[in-house]
């Protein structure tokens, strides 16, 4: 009988620290072997420079900086074999490649087959495709490699099945999505069955500008039932004990986390998409406006529960149309979470901006210039002290509200980030909801009021968009199954109501584009997933 003991190392990479993530894998390999007994370490795909690099690929120094990295590894005496994802130049063409490095030699490389060129993938803009399997026997095990994308693909089992291959393990930079968890164990378990072995499927996990990686490390046996899991959305090693008896190899049942339910996932998504853009890219925390709405109310508990409370401040900035429910909203959620918080009106900075326009407005009615110089105001008060102090503006509007461009350009849309770019407004409420489910921090009126901008006098979203629950079922249709208008009406939308949306959608595209990066939750987010020309004369009716 021969044993294997892997481990699969669920880290999360800094894209573009070829020398910080190299010492990561060195050091994570070496606890794996103390603490776990690894023979065999696996690292997600590209780790060595971070997914996605984008055209990081195309800087000349790429290549001498993973060889380095290479070079370091080789030489490090690590005490177990590692199998590591990098890029590669291979006579003048560059490969998304797997590495398996044991007793300081480069003893295989596999070559990336299937490269994914949808949704937010692109990768055919950098990387040649392989064309080989890679199938090697390694401590008596006759194993195979694979890198993300093939295992989604028939040809690269059936392949590896014909080699010889009794065990396939598969590399991945694979972001989240609601589903998506779900959606790979069923398929690995069908993609086992067909090439009758194991497989071992590592994700790397953390956030990368819009997208989450969750991890969810796993193995299946040959008949595709779970015999592993490691948490979602952290760090993690995940032991993996495999046997060949009998000229059959299995892998033992061990470790299974419950994967996380529906809500609890994108909450979490949320989360780790906010800690690792504030944290990653250097900011002191974090500063918003907060309304004393949901929207402001939901993205103030994912930012104290991504970085604590002493790192984040929250302003609310109200102005003449202000309610008293919703100061007293505001004080109380930022009591309840313990943050900086302070009240700083408008009324001045408003009536400074509207005296500096009187010639200007001079003849005119007032229209929605002036709501939005109330946001605009706030937009200052906002950036100014995120220049103050090194804290980032977290942006706070919702994924309804930008379809529609119910939102101001550098008023309430300024900021670095943004939770909940990708989250309708319907999913906010059951967002906040299932926040409070685990400890109540944001106030029940907050949640049970009607949504309103209050930028004027008893102003109430409904006012001016459908109500949310038909404006996300028509918005669903028509951005993220690309329904067109005809087809939605046919569902049984009125003509009128559809017509509006959808003209709103495809005008404001404008904004969209300088809208802050936000979290992706879903398969057709604003930002990579969707790329639609501002100028254009398409019509969206058929």
């Amino acid at each position: 009988m021969s044993t294997l003991q892997l481990v699969l190392a669920q880290i999360n990479s800094l894209v573009g620290d070829i020398p910080g993530n190299t010492a990561h894998v060195i050091e994570v390999a070496r606890r794996a072997h103390r603490e776990l007994g690894a023979d065999l370490v696996l690292f997600p795909e590209l780790t060595l420079c971070g997914y996605p690099p984008e055209d990081l690929l195309l800087r000349p120094s790429m290549q001498r900086r993973i060889d380095a990295a290479l070079a370091q590894l080789l030489a490090a005496e690590l005490p177990c074999a590692v199998l590591v994802g990098y890029p590669r130049v291979v006579a003048g063409k560059v490969f998304n490649m797997a590495g398996l490095i044991d007793g300081g030699q480069l003893v295989a490389e596999y070559a990336k087959q299937k490269l994914p060129n949808y949704q937010v993938f692109d990768e055919m803009r950098y990387f040649v495709a392989g064309d080989q399997p890679c199938v090697l026997e390694f401590r008596g095990i006759p194993l195979s490699i694979t890198v993300c994308e093939d295992i989604w693909h028939p040809e690269p089992v059936a392949q590896a099945a014909a080699a010889g291959a009794q065990l396939m393990l598969n590399i991945n930079a694979s972001p989240f999505h609601r589903g998506k968890a779900q959606q790979r164990l069923e398929l690995l378990g069908n993609q086992a069955r067909a090439g009758q072995m194991p497989i071992v499927y590592v994700n790397c996990c953390g956030g990368q500008d819009e997208l989450v990686f969750d991890g969810g490390s796993f193995a299946v046996d040959a008949l595709g039932k779970l015999s592993a899991r490691a948490p979602e959305f952290t760090e993690h090693l995940l032991p993996v004990r495999v046997e060949q008896r009998d000229g059959q190899v299995t892998v033992a049942s061990g470790e299974i986390t419950p994967a996380l339910g529906d809500l609890a996932s994108v909450y979490r998504a949320l989360v780790v998409g906010v800690r690792d853009y504030v944290n990653k890219n250097g900011f002191n925390g974090v500063v918003l406006g907060l309304s004393g709405g949901i929207d402001s109310a939901l993205t103030l508990a994912i930012a104290v529960d991504a970085l604590g409370s002493e790192r984040v401040e929250a302003l609310m900035m109200p102005f003449r149309y202000t309610s008293d429910l919703s100061r007293n909203d505001a004080a109380d959620q930022a009591q309840r979470l313990g943050i900086r918080y302070r009240v700083v009106s408008i009324e001045p900075i408003f009536d400074a901006f509207m005296g500096a326009l009187a010639a200007e407005f001079e003849g005119t009615s007032r229209d929605t210039t002036e709501e939005n110089l109330q946001a605009r105001s706030r937009g200052v008060l906002l950036m100014a002290i995120s220049n103050k102090k090194g804290a980032m503006v977290l942006t706070t509007g919702n994924k309804s509200e930008l379809a529609v461009g119910y939102a101001t350009l550098y008023g309430d849309m300024v900021g670095g980030y943004n939770a909940l770019k990708d989250v309708p407004k319907t999913l906010v409420f059951e967002l906040a909801r299932y926040r409070n489910s685990i400890d109540a921090v944001i106030p029940e009126s907050v949640i049970t009021r009607p949504p309103s901008a209050e930028l004027a006098p008893d102003q109430v979203d409904s006012d001016s968009l459908p109500p949310y629950d038909e404006l996300d079922r028509i918005l669903n249709l028509y951005i993220d199954r690309d329904n067109s208008a005809e087809d939605i009406i046919a569902r049984g939308f009125e003509r009128a109501t559809v017509e509006r949306v959808v003209r709103l959608v495809d005008r404001n595209e404008y904004k969209r584009r300088q809208a802050a990066v936000g979290v992706r939750i879903s398969e057709r987010g604003f930002g990579r997933d969707r790329r639609y020309p501002i100028t254009n004369g398409w019509k969206a009716g058929e």
